[in-house]
């Protein structure tokens, strides 16, 4: 019998979903999953077919708690210090819920946040290991700017880059610390990383060895990157069961593709104020619109408004993005990749995190106007850039990204990448030492 995949990640659907996309695709090679997640994605893993198994970390609660999150999202230090008391909380429950997930295991596969759980699950039980990561946040390079200074738009000299992303190494390494060195390695018997934490000597094998789940016509990899470090594609979760209510089916019947404006998991901490600035922007561009009020960044009763706008809670990006002309999010990798591959515009108006990274990202591939501030944004500005998306070189240009990255695979890429480095066998079986 072949030995369960466990794969470790922690987040918003964002993160999730890749996940499961990936996992399906292990497992249609003959390799059983196990995803390793938040309890509240627990209907999302089984619906697809794969094993759930709990690990603490709500987002969504956090997010709800505390919607003033969104007002500080791009204050490095702020978020840093939310984020440090988080998984240290989060993480008294880790290790007896990591060392349940991998039982029996065979590989154990690290995303996002939860890497140095992973890693050091791997570690104490003799297990293989990869990171699978969804942004190029860790990986230094003198070509590919560090995304915190995505937002700043600035253009270093390529031995500025190199240190930044040695210095951002070490900040990661303080959000972690509590929870890794102070819970997760003692309960596991594991010695205490440096000070610097594992990003330096003896973990360098962590960053070192790596999969993106992100497009190379996206995001191309840097000339500079070791040839352990590879890009797959996007990992994209289909949903072919949903089907649109039919008022939602005959708003999009009743006239040209309208816009689609939504944000996610982000909340607003006055979403009220924010929802009236967008809709006054759409009504300043003249377009008909599709707004998702997600998990509170707009407010909305469901379906049309009027003859130009509807309100839904959620529809997923692969049904609905085709049927628009573009997108105002923001941001985040899953919905960018979502608009990306469907060969339309984007808008981003970034909360926090990776976001203003994919903005600039998807500016210069000529497929989205410059990032939009959120804290800032005025009905005007929003109309301008709901115009320029629908000029008729950044429509060519976002139908040319879409054609790439639908004839890409990565969940194909990524499984490749793992049979060549021998992380995949058929009949592997685990090589952990007994929990005991």
């Amino acid at each position: 019998m072949t030995a369960p995949i466990a794969i470790f990640t922690v987040g918003t659907q964002g993160d999730i979903r890749p996940c499961v996309a990936l996992g399906q695709g292990l497992q249609r090679a003959g390799y059983p999953v196990r995803i390793v997640t938040d309890e509240s994605f627990a209907p999302l893993v089984r619906a697809n077919g794969l094993d759930f198994f709990p690990l603490t970390a709500d987002f969504q609660q956090l997010l709800e708690a505390d919607r003033s999150i969104a007002d500080k999202g791009l204050d490095l230090r702020q978020m840093a210090r939310i984020f440090r008391d988080c998984y240290a909380n989060w993480a008294k429950d880790w290790v007896a819920q990591g060392q349940a997930a991998i039982e029996g295991a065979g590989l154990i596969v690290g995303v996002g946040n939860v890497t140095l759980l992973a890693k050091s699950l791997s570690e104490a039980h003799g297990l293989p290991f990869i990171s699978m990561q969804l942004q190029p946040a860790m990986m230094p390079s003198r070509i590919l700017a560090p995304m915190v200074l995505a937002e700043s738009g600035r253009t270093l000299p390529g031995s500025l880059n190199a240190g930044i992303y040695h210095l951002l190494r070490v900040l990661v390494w303080r959000v972690m610390k509590p929870a890794i060195n102070d819970i997760v390695r003692p309960q596991l018997g594991l010695a205490p990383h440096p000070w610097y934490g594992p990003y330096f000597h003896r973990g360098r094998e962590l960053l070192n060895r790596v999969i993106y789940g992100f497009s190379r016509h996206v995001v191309p990899r840097p000339a500079d990157w070791p040839h352990t470090a590879q890009i797959a594609g996007y990992w994209f979760l289909q949903e072919p069961q949903w089907q649109p209510s039919e008022a939602l089916r005959n708003f999009l019947d009743a006239g040209p593709k309208p816009v689609y404006i939504g944000f996610g998991s982000m909340v607003s901490s006055n979403a009220t104020a924010f929802t009236d600035t967008v809709l006054e922007g759409v009504r300043k561009s003249g377009q008909r619109a599709v707004l998702a009020t997600g998990w509170g960044g707009l407010e909305g009763e469901e379906g049309p408004q009027d003859e130009k706008t509807f309100f839904i809670r959620s529809a997923p990006h692969d049904w609905l993005f085709p049927h628009m002309s573009a997108a105002v999010h923001h941001g985040g990798a899953g919905t960018s990749a979502a608009a990306a591959r469907a060969g339309i515009p984007s808008v981003i108006v970034p909360f926090y995190g990776d976001q203003p990274f994919w903005a600039r990202s998807l500016h210069n591939q000529g497929v989205a106007p410059p990032a939009l501030d959120r804290k800032h944004l005025r009905p005007e500005t929003l109309a301008e850039a709901l115009t320029d998306t629908a000029r008729p070189i950044m429509q060519d240009a976002a139908q040319l990204l879409g054609r790439r990255i639908r004839a890409e695979d990565g969940v194909a890429e990524a499984i490749r990448y793992l049979r060549t480095w021998g992380l995949l066998r058929r009949g592997m079986v685990a090589t952990q030492r007994s929990a005991a």
